[in-house]
């Protein structure tokens, strides 16, 4: 069984630096589980506890049944991948790939047939005779993947694996992962600073901050129910906007910030939300723009192809972005009105952004 549970799991760094600061998740057999967070946030160190890397200050590590937090890396029956790679540069990609079959004395024939197959799975199989120097570094990523591929393990841990990738290679290697995990049906945990490649690949995502675990749950669930003001700017591009005021009560309950106005349902308004400062999340896909609604003037435009997002000043806080249909023409000095849709708002307190 390849469940993993980390139990309150700490790491102090020399006084006064905690990188992992508790927090308790079970991640089941064949999840694809993603650890979030901005750079220094703590997730690799965690990615490293569960490896057998770094020994925590305290807490547990159990895989299965068993307590592995005293147990060596190569007791874990663990697969890794690393940011850089760690191919050895004077053997071949057939032989990088076999290394770890060798180490464990497999008989040759074995190895071979095992190199092949992993070899055909990540289409690599034009590469067995050359050197890591010799790849591209979409190439040498796949035969990373390979090297841990063929040792069968239950667990695979990557550490941003995508990183020095460019651009259209990330998105493919995305689409190959998805895919080797949903042949594999192995446990993947993943660890990224690129919220696009949590929302994409992940079953569910841990978002970190500052060595405290900010929210677990589904992309949708992150992106569309966010636990805090840090989860909610975290993800999505544009980011949500996020707008401080009051809520307030006369024919109707209304949002007030300034220069701005957002009519409310009763069943919308949450329990206290009357009685302190309080801030309004909305993102750029509910806000629309037509002739009507709360007077703006367009700022700038970013035409993306499909969709273009139109920055609005409307004399407030910050300007607004709203995403609007690709063929829809708007120019710097449109005069529009901006409608927020009540059903995309989410509210946050003021002082604990909880």
């Amino acid at each position: 069984m390849a469940r993993i549970q980390l139990d309150n799991l700490v790491q102090h760094f020399g006084a006064g630096v905690t990188a992992v600061a508790g927090g308790t998740l079970t991640i089941a057999d064949g999840e694809f589980m993603i650890f979030v967070g901005p750079s220094g946030c703590g997730k690799t160190t965690r990615l490293n506890m569960i490896a057998g890397l770094e020994q925590p200050t305290s807490g547990q590590v159990i895989i299965g049944d068993r307590v592995v937090t005293d147990l060596e890396p190569g007791e874990r029956g663990l697969g890794m991948v690393l940011q850089h790679l760690a191919l050895f540069p004077h053997m071949t990609v057939f032989e990088n790939i076999a290394f770890g079959l060798r180490v464990h004395k497999v008989p040759t024939a074995e190895v071979r047939q095992r190199v092949l197959h992993s070899a055909a799975t990540f289409q690599i199989d034009h590469l067995l005779p050359k050197k890591p120097a010799q790849c591209s570094g979409g190439e040498a990523q796949r035969v990373a993947l390979a090297r841990t591929m063929v040792t069968h393990p239950d667990i695979f841990l990557l550490d941003e694996p995508l990183s020095s990738l460019d651009a259209k290679l990330r998105v493919d290697m995305r689409t190959e992962l998805k895919a080797l995990h949903a042949t594999l049906r192995s446990t993947f945990v993943y660890v990224t600073h690129d919220q696009a490649e949590a929302m994409t690949m992940a079953d569910r995502i841990m978002v970190m901050r500052a060595g405290m675990v900010q929210q677990v749950g589904t992309p949708l669930e992150v992106y569309r129910q966010p636990a805090n003001l840090f989860v909610a700017t975290f993800f999505g591009t544009p980011t949500m906007h996020i707008l401080r005021g009051q809520v307030s009560q006369d024919s109707t309950y209304r949002f007030r910030a300034p220069n701005l106005e957002i009519p409310l349902q009763q069943a919308q308004v949450p329990i206290g939300a009357m009685s302190r400062a309080i801030c309004v999340g909305v993102r750029a896909g509910h806000i629309h723009l037509g002739s009507a609604g709360l007077p703006a003037q367009v700022h700038l435009t970013e035409p993306l192809g499909h969709e273009t997002l139109v920055v609005c000043d409307y004399g407030g806080q910050a300007p607004v972005v709203a995403r609007v249909d690709g063929a829809q023409a708007y120019t710097v000095g449109d005069r529009v009105g901006l409608y927020f849709h009540p059903e995309g708002l989410t509210f946050f307190d003021a002082v604990d952004g909880e």
